[in-house]
């Protein structure tokens, strides 16, 4: 049962970066829960949908993109959800992701319900 929860995640993180490469904020945005917590530091909390795609949206209008994932942990919860560590690197800067979150929804999907990450560069 954990490999359900674990290919949703795979399978939305990979929705996720797909749409931010592509400067897609909204679609970005579409991979968090609606009242989901994003704690980025240096740059402070942003909580709900509305303001983790303004974030995003800033990020894509200042010209980050490339994304890409390193050294990705993964730690099943339970069987409904998982967490994602890793490092990440884009076109403007990188860092590390302490804690994503992810937890089954009914309709089968996984979506992001913390978003822990840091910019170190």
């Amino acid at each position: 049962m954990t490999g359900t929860i674990e290919a949703a995640a795979q399978s939305k993180l990979n929705q996720w970066k797909a749409a931010f490469n592509g400067g897609d904020a909204a679609g970005c945005a579409s991979c968090y829960e609606q009242d989901a917590l994003m704690v980025v530091t240096p740059f402070g909390e942003f909580k709900g949908r509305e303001a983790i795609e303004a974030f995003w949206q800033d990020l894509i209008g200042k010209g980050f993109s490339e994304v890409s994932y390193t050294d990705v942990k993964v730690e099943v919860v339970d069987e409904k959800s998982v967490v994602i560590s890793a490092s990440w690197s884009m076109n403007n800067a990188h860092g590390i992701i302490t804690k994503e979150l992810w937890v089954l929804q009914e309709d089968g999907n996984a979506l992001l319900r913390e978003d822990h990450f840091e910019v170190q560069g």
